[in-house]
């Protein structure tokens, strides 16, 4: 809390008195956030603890600029932003916290017996909550229940994501509400009927439809990855990134021979992307 304090000091000072500090808006602000994102996003995925700490601390800046933005405005502060928070997510475990403890300035949380029906009862229609499942159901059900929740089911997922997260965060939300396949395997009948909508567009070189199939069948596989649990963007950008390795192997070894890629065949690329995935091991 000291070290908190102490930067919320540092934020207030630079604030007053750095010229670049002091014209910032939300407006202004906001492509910096979503680049800081990202690259926190970066760290995560390459597990830099290093970077993730920094990363973090940059994301933290943003937070409580804006915060403090909105308090010269009257409109609110970090304090305000941080009991809403603590009110949102005691509300949403009701399987952990009484509704008393809501405003509670230390809440505590009730000891938690699965097999009873948790702190409050108020713990969806089976009256227990045991599982992660369980949890995210009555999550969703809750939001619905709330002033200023979400109005419908799907419209908590922001319209601004990136379209391959979307479509997970789409078809998770659905699942919280029994919206979902009975038996995973059940997907790949799916997943094997989209691609060959897929195909059989293609073959007809119709370029809308096939753009439309293909919309249909990613958002199949990324369902099948929901279902066996695998998050398909960190995959995908586990792909990318070892395509961009392989590749990079490549185009070094034509600047060393002299030989630009252009000039290389296909063969011997192949050759070098082979070397390049022997490497890897």
């Amino acid at each position: 809390m000291q070290a908190f304090g102490r930067f919320l000091d540092v934020l207030d000072a630079l604030r007053a008195n750095c010229p670049w500090d002091k014209k910032q808006t939300n407006e202004s602000l906001r492509p910096n956030t979503i680049e800081e994102t990202y690259e926190l996003c970066d760290a995560l995925i390459k597990n830099d603890i290093h970077d993730i700490c920094k990363e973090l601390g940059d994301v933290l800046l943003h937070i409580c600029f804006y915060a403090k933005i909105a308090e010269e405005k009257e409109q609110f502060d970090m304090a305000d932003v941080c009991n809403a928070l603590t009110r949102k997510m005691i509300t949403r475990h009701p399987h952990v916290y009484h509704p008393s403890q809501i405003d509670a300035e230390d809440p505590k949380p009730l000891p938690y017996v699965p097999e009873e029906t948790g702190s409050t009862g108020e713990t969806g229609d089976s009256g227990k909550v045991t599982t992660v499942s369980q949890v995210l159901e009555n999550w969703e059900q809750i939001k619905l229940k709330e002033k200023d929740g979400n109005e419908s089911v799907l419209s908590g997922v922001p319209e601004a994501l990136p379209s391959l997260i979307k479509a997970y965060r789409i078809q998770d939300k659905a699942r919280n509400v029994g919206f979902d396949w009975e038996q995973k395997e059940d997907v790949w009948k799916k997943v094997r009927e989209e691609l060959g909508e897929l195909e059989t567009e293609l073959s007809k070189e119709d370029k809308e439809n096939s753009t439309k199939e293909l919309g249909d069948f990613l958002f199949s596989v990324i369902n099948a990855a929901r279902l066996y649990k695998l998050n398909p963007d960190n995959a995908l950008e586990m792909t990318n990134r070892k395509f961009i390795n392989r590749f990079n192997y490549i185009e070094a070894h034509s600047i060393k021979i002299g030989k630009p890629l252009k000039d290389m065949t296909l063969s011997e690329m192949d050759e070098l992307w082979n070397e390049a995935k022997k490497s890897e091991k």
